[in-house]
């Protein structure tokens, strides 16, 4: 059993008493460190990172895969089970129905219309949406699935990220270019991220769409990666209109983040 500091931490918290079952609680703790841990993990992995018996992961485990939500492969490692592919599915509807009053702030104090976007694996895909009032707007269908490269969102959420992991998702994805504006090298990404980093929000200039702006900003301590933003015609979400803007998008994100990591919710009024 690990004797580090850090492994003493973890497996202190996984069973600090919270007025809950203990068996619950790891549980979901060891769903979670499966999940940070790309899906896919040994039991001997789980004991180093959570800090808990081999015989208790090995019982919980036996009871997660009865239940579904974890399967054993033929190598004896455990993946997360398609039981959870549901849940998510839920959680992702719901998520975007709490997102709704905070964007419909954000297009009643910019004028454009607002989104919400997670990243699921190595696409972003819009779960909620608010359209403008104006007669020439933008619209993004929820549910649509875009590449992170060629978006605001996109760059916010993966502004967030180790640069080997960006590295490797565009690996995996291709750059290809929506635009003659897409930025298509490694590189030029990542400095672009880094510009991100920086000033604390996104741009989306023409790249996925001649014509349109996009301004976006991650939604911090997001449960799951999370950001928000506003679309709109290039020559409204101008560089004057943008200095206004961002402050509002920064503020109903910390509002949002705030009902996301909170145990109960509330609703923007």
């Amino acid at each position: 059993m690990p004797t580090s500091s850090a492994s003493t931490t973890d497996s202190a918290r996984t069973a600090a008493p919270s007025g809950g079952v203990q068996s619950l609680e790891r549980a979901f703790d060891l769903l979670e460190r499966m999940a940070d841990a790309g899906g896919e993990v040994g039991l001997s992995e789980l004991s180093a990172s959570s800090g808990l018996p081999l015989p208790t992961i090995h019982r919980l485990m036996r009871t997660l895969v009865a239940c579904g939500y974890v399967r054993q492969q033929p190598n004896r490692r455990y993946a997360l089970g398609p039981r959870l592919i549901r849940l998510g599915e839920s959680a992702s509807r719901l998520l975007g129905t709490w997102a709704r009053p905070y964007l419909a702030r954000l297009v009643e104090e910019t004028g454009e219309t607002a989104n919400m976007a997670l990243l699921d694996g190595d696409e972003v895909v819009y779960v909620a949406q608010v359209p403008s009032k104006h007669s020439m707007r933008m619209f993004t269908e929820v549910g649509r699935r875009v590449l992170p490269h060629s978006t605001g969102v996109g760059k916010a959420l993966l502004a967030t990220f180790p640069p080997e992991e960006v590295r490797a998702l565009l690996a995996r994805t291709g750059m290809p270019a929506a635009t003659d504006r897409t930025i298509t090298t490694p590189e030029g990404f990542l400095t672009a991220l880094e510009e991100v980093r920086r000033r604390g929000y996104a741009i989306d200039d023409n790249e996925q769409e001649i014509g349109v702006r996009c301004l976006a900003v991650p939604v911090p301590d997001s449960p799951t990666p999370a950001a928000i933003s506003i679309s709109g015609p290039a020559g409204r979400v101008t560089e004057s209109a943008t200095d206004k803007i961002v402050p509002v998008l920064q503020q109903v994100a910390t509002e949002l983040s705030e009902v996301l990591t909170s145990s109960g919710g509330t609703q923007a009024s």
